[in-house]
């Protein structure tokens, strides 16, 4: 993930500001360690820490369109790039990547371009010949961002709150799927799907649309010029996710970067997670990095952890200290983007506490609750823990044209039915239960869900109470 801040109507032009901000944009370098920009126009400021994932010859930000009248700085990936710039026939792109297409957008659609936008993404554009902007954040908030109001009247947007803090009398979480544009001086939303109302959802459950779904969505996600990889638990989710990249990665352009796929895992020595994990590599043929990790090293790590992820929430931080290790390591390796599985419990209903659903409506709607919430938790940890060390993680299971076929089943194929054979995530199960040329085996499709602060192994939750239990 790449690293943006900008300060948009200061009142200040002057070098020392020009110097201050940048100070600021520095705090996101280990979002973006590739390299870094700023471009100035009057009292706005666009920084950016770049992570060059694709095009990383001519990627640089900020971004432009022809005459320079209108510059972007963007945190993100646009998958469906190459399409849109179909669309644009009469611009000329002075780049390669991915997101050079929006300056271009912009100026073709206007604000209403963002919702044509598939990928993860938060940007700030500025349009120099009437000095407006625009903030935007991706659907669901797998991308982070924040904004803050000045003292002077000034607004300032930063992919992690540690670039604001100093600068702004108020900040908070930018919400996803929302744009905020100079001209109406508010937010509004751009991503309305179906499933944002309450209304409860009636298409029958198909185990192949699903399927086809999820496997162009990971597809999709096969887009980089370097080394990749997955995250692997052993669960059903990455085991999923990494059955279905081994299986398209050959007929895509990532597979220029090695024969086979890479695969990473962490736990505690002997952790249910290593052991499935193990098992599941080996089933699918991929290079597997297993990585261990003990208690004390988890505490060790849980300050630097609440630096990166800004959150005190007890759960997230416990989930996001063997990741925030693991991915040290996986950067050590030359490795920058991974492909993970968050996102399925929420959309399928997961958590094992959805057994005690009265009814498909109650059950639908804690779903759609759930990923409402997911940047605040999921996402933000699975973000941020990366990030920390220049990686960047992406997600299928909350890909937009995924979650319009998942959340449009009839939730009541989703509930959970012992008595019937239906454990947790059955829809999900189902739909990549292939006897003719299966993804994984039986007992790993069916293999009941696992926390993954838990799964890494049981001990750490111990180790972490009894370590806060001593400094009480």
């Amino acid at each position: 993930m790449c690293g943006i801040l900008a300060v948009l109507g200061c009142s200040d032009d002057s070098q020392t500001k020009r110097a201050r901000v940048l100070e600021l944009s520095r705090r996101l370098k280990h979002r973006g360690p590739d390299w870094s920009g700023l471009y100035q126009h009057g009292d706005c400021y666009l920084a950016h820490q770049r992570l060059a994932v694709v095009d990383p010859n001519s990627g640089d930000q900020p971004l432009f369109n022809e005459d320079k009248s209108v510059a972007v700085t963007v945190n993100g990936e646009i998958y469906n790039h190459e399409q849109l710039r179909k669309k644009l026939v009469n611009h000329k792109f002075s780049s390669g990547s991915d997101c050079d297409v929006i300056a271009h957008l912009y100026e073709e659609y206007g604000e209403d371009f963002v919702d044509m936008l598939d990928g993860i993404f938060s940007f700030v554009l500025l349009d120099a010949r009437d000095n407006s902007f625009i903030v935007a954040r991706d659907a669901i908030g797998i991308t982070s961002l924040y904004i803050g109001w000045g003292l002077d009247g000034s607004i300032w947007v930063s992919s992690e709150l540690k670039g604001l803090n100093d600068a702004c009398e108020q900040f908070e979480s930018f919400p996803p799927g929302h744009m905020y544009t100079s001209k109406s001086r508010g937010l509004r939303r751009w991503y309305n799907p179906p499933w944002f109302s309450d209304s409860i959802p009636s298409v029958p459950f198909d185990p192949f649309v699903l399927r086809h779904a999820l496997e162009n969505a990971v597809i999709k996600r096969l887009m980089t010029d370097f080394p990749f990889g997955v995250l692997l638990s052993g669960g059903l989710d990455s085991s999923l996710i990494t059955s279905i990249t081994a299986r398209y990665l050959a007929a895509t352009k990532a597979a220029k970067h090695g024969g086979k796929l890479h695969s990473f895992c962490i736990g505690l020595e002997g952790s249910p997670d290593l052991k499935a994990a193990r098992e599941v590599a080996d089933y699918l043929g991929t290079v597997h990095h297993e990585f261990h990790f003990t208690v004390q090293d988890g505490i060790d790590a849980i300050e630097d952890v609440i630096y990166h992820i800004e959150t005190y929430d007890v759960t997230t931080i416990r989930a996001s200290t063997p990741m925030f290790l693991m991915a040290r390591k996986i950067k050590s390796l030359g490795v920058k983007m991974l492909i993970s599985g968050e996102g399925a419990d929420e959309v399928f209903g997961g958590y094992l506490y959805f057994h005690k659903a009265p009814n498909k409506e109650e059950f639908h709607r804690e779903t759609c609750r759930k990923i409402k919430a997911l940047h605040q938790y999921d996402c933000l940890r699975a973000n941020k823990a990366t990030s920390a060390w220049g990686l960047e993680v992406r997600v299928p299971f909350l890909d937009k044209e995924f979650l319009n076929v998942a959340m449009s089943i009839d939730p009541k194929s989703k509930m959970i039915k012992k008595d019937e054979g239906r454990i947790e995530k059955w829809v999900l199960r189902k739909a990549f239960d292939d006897e003719e040329c299966p993804y994984l085996p039986k007992h790993i499709l069916y293999r009941q869900k696992e926390q993954f602060s838990d799964g890494v192994g049981y001990s750490w939750i111990d180790g972490l109470k009894a370590h806060a239990a001593d400094r009480e």
